[in-house]
């Protein structure tokens, strides 16, 4: 009998260490790590030589390649069964070109979005611009490919991210919207569009706006280095917390080297009102700008999808869902400065 207690008392114990070690893997499998791999160099490079590609024009616009664009985005949605807050199958936000004037054509946003499990209402919003500015005068085609092409690619990885985690019942507690605006080469017409003419989610209860314009590539001053880098601009503008947690989770996960230079209120580039994140900040809603830098490729037809960093891509997109997926889920929402 001594013996039968002594095997079942040790049958027990391999049973509870197999328990314990099933619940540690399952653990770490469901870490925001685990989703973040799924962003890859690879992926983001095959979606960039399509989105830049000559077949889209230069992304004008109103014009014909803007709207290969917009259906290019739809389509990797649809296929990753990210759904629309439109409509069923509507990702479009139709703006009038009587908006833009100057004789611009209709254009749309592209919107598409994960609900929040607990917290449905508090909205997460990574931003890029769809757009760009088509063919020159001489008919070279401007591909775009770092503007604003890899901040459009990295977005749809860090939906397919978002997504894989709510697959496996871990989706993030606040709704993450993923928005692609267009017009921003033009004057940030339509992420103005978004914010002061029809925001599908209130602007009230927006808790923040992580926006991409620029992160595939190296700018002079960080070119010796051979460190990735970013720019940030804008994270300690309106909340102080956002800025906190911002360097937190980039020194958890990556410790890239942050740049504040154009951070500056006295910064002559003025990058802050410059880019779409400026029509959620000028609404009191949170904001960071994560941008590389200009190069000598800037707004020319030699910006193509051949001179991007891939790695530095794909590190800097996992550094944006990490941000996003810490906004998402932690317990509070962040706060504005009083």
């Amino acid at each position: 009998m001594k013996t039968l207690a002594l095997l079942i008392c040790a049958s027990l114990q391999i049973a509870s260490c197999s328990s314990s070690q099933n619940k540690k893997k399952t653990e770490k499998e469901t870490t925001p790590e685990t989703y973040a791999n799924t962003i890859t160099a690879s992926e983001l490079k095959t979606m960039l030589y399509t989105y830049a590609s000559d077949d889209f024009e230069g992304r004008k616009t109103g014009e014909p390649g803007q709207k290969k664009a917009i259906e290019f985005i739809k389509s990797n949605y649809q296929s990753n069964n990210i759904p629309s807050p439109i409509a069923p199958d509507d990702y479009f936000q139709d703006i009038p070109g009587s908006y833009f004037g100057n004789n611009i054509k209709d254009s749309e946003n592209v919107i598409a979005y994960i609900k929040g499990s607990e917290k449905p209402d508090e909205v997460i919003i990574i931003s890029a611009h769809l757009d760009h500015i088509g063919v020159s005068g001489n008919g070279d085609i401007n591909n775009g490919a770092d503007d604003d092409g890899s901040g459009t690619v990295a977005i749809l990885e860090i939906a397919e991210a978002f997504k894989a985690a709510e697959k496996e019942g871990h989706g993030p507690k606040r709704t993450v919207v993923f928005l692609h605006v267009t017009g921003e080469e033009i004057g940030l017409y339509g992420s103005r569009y978004y914010s002061d003419e029809d925001p599908i989610f209130p602007l009230e209860n927006t808790v923040a706006n992580l926006n991409i314009d620029m992160i595939g590539r190296v700018d002079p001053k960080h070119e010796a280095s051979g460190k990735n880098y970013l720019y940030l601009i804008g994270s300690d503008k309106l909340s102080k917390e956002l800025h906190t947690i911002s360097e937190y989770v980039n020194k958890k996960h990556f410790n890239l080297e942050f740049d504040y230079t154009y951070n500056d209120d006295n910064d002559p580039n003025r990058f802050y009102y410059r880019s779409d994140h400026y029509n959620f900040a000028k609404n009191n809603i949170p904001v960071i700008f994560y941008f590389n830098g200009t190069h000598a490729d800037y707004h020319k037809p030699s910006d193509t999808p051949d001179k991007i960093n891939y790695e530095f891509l794909e590190t800097r997109a996992k550094l944006i869902f990490h941000t996003a997926w810490e906004l998402a889920n932690r317990e509070e929402r962040i706060k504005l400065d009083q």
